[in-house]
């Protein structure tokens, strides 16, 4: 199954027989003081430098995030969006919990948007799937609901299943359905990361969706976290994780990923290998 998406002028396209797509997380103010102090006052050159970095760093897209308190966050992510979409032709996935917040969004938007995120309580879907399917946009669905964050990979399965058919009913095919089964941190629980990647596996083989998450998560509260986050994707890309929103600027993750693409034959050949070295290497030279 794939999940196409595009800029204006760009086209992406997410599957299993593709190489990973990395979203690059860091157009983002959480846990970020100053950037958002810049953007209460209405400053946004910073966006300018996060894309350039996320870019340089082989980002495949963009995950664009206003969430300011005491900002005009429909106004800010329009405005966001409409400048990120002039300096690079990367496709964009839209960040917000607020409705308000993805319609500006969507309506800014120059190309099929991916959407992060609904959760799988029925009111929640009842109001922005329709957005989604109006807009003609994808969206990220993360299997928690009503009951909170379910403990197993069989329960994630089941609000998966639940996701798919209200997905169904407002007219939006599957292909444009990505799921985010839910990165917790080994560091609070052993059991996390293999409940993660059980429910990756199970999503895979049942119903073939791509799959995306905050692979971060894994090492959250621990030392050490890009060491982890690099041993930790593959893991999921072998159970069937097709996506990740992750910070491009590190490259020791960036190149675990290219090389599990590699060896996992979604580059055939190494094309996409070998001339990222030569590129690097030129960098080097320079």
């Amino acid at each position: 199954m794939h999940t196409v998406l595009s800029s204006s002028t760009k086209t992406l396209t997410i599957g299993h027989d593709l190489p990973f797509c990395i979203i690059g997380e860091r157009i983002n103010p959480t846990g970020r003081k100053k950037f958002q102090e810049q953007l209460r006052a209405g400053d946004l050159s910073q966006i300018i430098i996060d894309v350039q970095q996320q870019v340089d760093g082989g980002a495949d897209m963009l995950d664009v995030n206003m969430g300011v308190p005491l900002t005009d966050e429909p106004v800010l992510l329009s405005s966001a969006i409409k400048m990120i979409q002039g300096i690079t032709d990367l496709p964009i996935c839209i960040d917000s919990s607020i409705i308000e917040a993805l319609s500006a969004g969507l309506e800014a938007y120059e190309g099929k948007a991916l959407v992060n995120s609904v959760t799988g309580e029925d009111e929640r879907m009842e109001i922005i799937l329709p957005l989604i399917k109006r807009h003609g946009a994808a969206i990220i669905a993360l299997p928690n609901d009503e009951t909170g964050i379910p403990a197993t990979a069989k329960e994630r399965l089941d609000i998966v299943e639940k996701i798919m058919r209200s997905v169904e009913k407002h007219g939006i095919p599957l292909s444009d359905l990505v799921i985010d089964p839910l990165a917790m941190t080994v560091g609070a629980d052993p059991e996390a990361v293999k409940i993660t990647l059980d429910a990756v596996y199970q999503i895979r083989e049942r119903h073939g969706l791509n799959m995306t998450m905050g692979a971060s998560n894994v090492s959250f509260g621990l030392p050490n976290r890009h060491a982890l986050n690099a041993s930790f994707l593959p893991m999921a890309m072998v159970m069937g994780l097709t996506s990740a929103v992750m910070d491009a600027r590190t490259p020791g993750i960036v190149t675990s990923v290219r090389a599990s693409d590699l060896l996992l034959g979604s580059d055939p050949w190494g094309s996409n290998w070998i001339s990222r070295f030569r590129k690097e290497q030129a960098l080097a030279a320079s």
